[in-house]
């Protein structure tokens, strides 16, 4: 089969295309899935550079894939053959508390991942579809989708009435968004481009900050909530945008931590005191969360935000296209 591979933490250099890999066989539990869609997070980034000490070269990168289950292996019997299926992040978190080992078994990461014509996956390590969404659009759920629903549904238990401000517009951002509104929140959303705050406008949110004219976006969130703050804040920019976060999140509220896309920055520790807020690490969510959600999603008729669909062959043009941060939502790669 073939199959890219991350074999030297070069960057773009280092990612190669493999013309003649072996194809997987199941064995114990195991199920082989042909891939036909696998979407990009920026972890994915941080793995073709060598961010993360668990990485084991070579190794197929990515976690989030969806296609058709062509084998399946001895004692498998959630699945069968032709079942349209999604990897999970994490191949053996299947529900409960994230367990210690939960790094050593992410796709892509210490694991091979999908991106490639198969992929074997634990029976434990994938997920039946929501009918409604192609394989591109499914594929881009396991990471940023669970992301934002593990944020807000499973720990934040957001309800009707509740007020959240989301950063950006990336996978996470417009699946946080799309949650929201899917349980009757109000929402504040930022951006550096006015263009994507009409998108995210389009798509239900209730107040847009532009945060390159308003760069005291935390100010203006208490000026419209009138001193009170938010419930919950989706972070994804980490310290450089932490105490803004802070200042905008009312009394008692809750910051979920997703990312570090602002760079470093200085966090005072004395406002998570005074505000009694809440700081929660996200880091994905279980195959439970997973499957909670996709029902969700099918109930719904949630459809994915796109931005563009790369080939097979054009895996580094997606890569690049991911860097320059320009795109909304997610990028996929159709196989």
């Amino acid at each position: 089969m073939k199959a890219w591979e991350v074999r030297e933490t070069t960057g773009l250099d280092g990612l190669v295309l493999n013309p003649d890999r072996a194809e997987p066989k199941p064995g114990q539990g195991q199920i082989v899935v042909q891939i036909r869609a696998a979407a990009l997070n920026y972890r994915d980034q941080g793995v073709i550079k060598g961010a993360y000490g668990y990485t084991k070269f070579p190794v197929i990168p990515l976690s989030d894939g969806a296609g058709a289950v062509v084998a399946i292996g001895p004692g498998v019997t959630q699945f069968k053959v032709g079942d349209r299926v999604a990897s999970t992040f994490f191949q053996r978190w299947t529900g409960g508390h994230i367990p210690a080992d939960a790094s050593k078994n992410s796709l892509g990461g210490m694991i091979d991942g999908v991106l490639a014509e198969y992929a074997l996956l634990n029976e434990t390590g994938a997920v039946h579809t929501p009918g409604h969404l192609s394989f591109e659009e499914a594929a881009t759920l396991p990471c940023a989708a669970l992301t934002a629903w593990n944020a807000l549904v499973t720990t934040g238990q957001i309800k009707a009435g509740d007020t959240v401000a989301i950063l950006g517009t990336g996978g996470v951002a417009c699946f946080g968004l799309q949650f929201a509104k899917m349980h009757g929140a109000f929402v504040f959303h930022t951006s550096s481009s006015d263009e994507k705050l009409e998108r995210v406008g389009s798509m239900g949110a209730d107040a847009l900050i532009n945060y390159k004219t308003t760069p005291d976006w935390d100010k203006e969130i208490l000026k419209q909530t009138e001193g009170a703050g938010v419930d919950h804040i989706l972070e994804v920019g980490g310290a450089g945008t932490l105490e803004k976060s802070m200042n905008a999140v009312r009394q008692g509220g809750s910051i979920y931590v997703i990312g570090a896309l602002a760079g470093p920055g200085s966090i005072n520790p004395r406002a998570i005191n005074r505000k009694s807020i809440c700081l929660q690490g996200i880091h994905v969510g279980s195959r439970e969360m997973f499957a909670d959600m996709n029902r969700a999603i099918a109930l719904h008729g949630l459809k994915p935000a796109i931005d563009q669909v790369f080939g097979f062959d054009d895996v580094k043009a997606a890569y690049a296209h991911q860097q320059d941060a320009k795109h909304f939502g997610k990028t996929v790669i159709a196989i």
